[in-house]
């Protein structure tokens, strides 16, 4: 019978949470990380698994960073004042941007003189969700010389997060997949008349 390795065993954990052994200490860790800052610098990732995949390595210049970001649908507070609010856009307003989007987007605020590779769902409780992040320092000199990262450093990739050049950008603008079936999403949601005032 074949081992498995270190990396399986942690997506097999992650892929039915509950029934894992990590369940307990996820709770927990969610405690604490809604008790903690918004957006926090790690050590190491929660997810090594997911974290390789899309792109991370342990050396200088890669920065783990965890962002957490409200959840639910948008709203805007109460009107005050004996208006009718039916025509007001109140409730049910259609947001631009994915909760992850806006996730990495807080994250490369944080740390401006970095540039966000991706980032990978961690957990969620009733209030918040969170996403940890990966950025990549372009001024460090491994990453420079690094050629399967060293793309980054071009300056067609200044401000990936807030251009929509990450795969969460590309996946609310709809260029996921060809034009069949995301004609209402590109080239934005705004542009075709379905986002309310």
């Amino acid at each position: 019978m074949p081992q498995s390795s270190t990396y399986s065993l942690v997506r097999n954990a992650w892929k039915d949470l509950k029934e894992s052994d990590i369940y307990g200490l996820q709770k927990q860790r969610q405690i604490d990380w809604r008790n903690g800052n918004s957006v926090e610098r790690l050590e190491r990732p929660t997810r090594i698994d997911r974290a390789r995949s899309l792109g991370y390595r342990s050396k200088y210049g890669y920065i783990i960073v965890r962002s957490r970001v409200r959840r639910g649908g948008r709203n805007r507070p109460k009107i005050m004042g004996g208006r009718r609010p039916r025509r007001l856009a109140y409730d049910r307003l259609t947001p631009k941007k994915s909760i992850q989007w806006i996730a990495e987007e807080r994250a490369a605020d944080k740390f401006p003189n970095t540039e966000v590779l991706n980032s990978y769902y961690v957990g969620e409780d009733g209030r918040y969700k969170y996403y940890e992040v990966i950025l990549v320092d372009t001024e460090q000199p491994q990453i420079k010389a690094d050629p399967r990262i060293n793309w980054i450093t071009a300056d067609s990739h200044n401000g990936r997060a807030y251009r929509g050049l990450t795969s969460a950008g590309y996946k609310g603008r709809g260029l996921r997949t060809g034009r069949t079936g995301v004609n209402k999403s590109r080239p934005s949601i705004r542009s075709n008349g379905r986002l309310r005032r």
